[in-house]
């Protein structure tokens, strides 16, 4: 199964951002982008591909550890950016950003411990996708639109272990559906 590691927003942070995309739909040229589905978005910690059943459970063990080491900490989505000349836009965070990293870099040391994930190691960049590009699109009005954005802030209190399936319809614009396998309190270690 396809796995990754995610702070999942609350609701209320959904709903919120769902409001401001809604006025980024509306700017000349948004119909070129494909939009990511609201109840799919997420923050990304580590990307661990497809993990044999089989290894399911040493990665949750891990995970757990990495959620029981790491206290709940302020987050807001904030800001935003583009990636890879016009592939991505996305929205950024604010808050205890180096708590994030923390986690993040716990989330990719738990995958490694449990023989999966072969990402390489690199600069962490908490971001939400909000749309797709086909590479030539011109982000800058989207990042200029969401460049004052900040979202009502919330804690953070777990770390959650994704499941992805990808689509395979061939239907132009479906997305991958995302499913919570399991879900850890943050310093639940004490």
């Amino acid at each position: 199964m396809r796995l990754f590691a995610a702070v999942l927003p609350p609701p209320e942070a959904v709903v919120e951002l769902g409001r401001e995309v809604r006025v980024l739909r509306g700017l000349a040229g948004a119909d070129a982008l494909r939009w990511t589905q609201a109840d799919g978005w997420h923050f990304t910690l580590a990307f661990y591909g497809e993990v044999p059943e089989e290894s399911v459970p040493e990665l949750a063990r891990r995970l757990e550890r990495a959620a029981g080491r790491s206290e709940p900490f302020p987050l807001a989505v904030a800001g935003g950016g583009g990636f890879g000349r016009g592939k991505a836009l996305w929205a950024g965070a604010t808050g205890d950003l180096t708590a994030l990293g923390r986690l993040a870099g716990r989330a990719r040391a738990a995958g490694r411990r449990a023989g999966v994930g072969g990402e390489e190691h690199r600069h962490y960049r908490a971001h939400l996708t909000l749309a797709r590009g086909k590479g030539d699109t011109d982000l800058r009005p989207y990042v200029a639109a969401l460049a004052e954005f900040t979202g009502t802030g919330w804690t953070v209190g777990e770390l959650v272990l994704v499941r992805s399936r990808l689509p395979t319809s061939g239907v132009p614009g479906e997305q991958p559906r995302y499913a919570p396998v399991a879900r850890w309190a943050l310093g639940a270690s004490g």
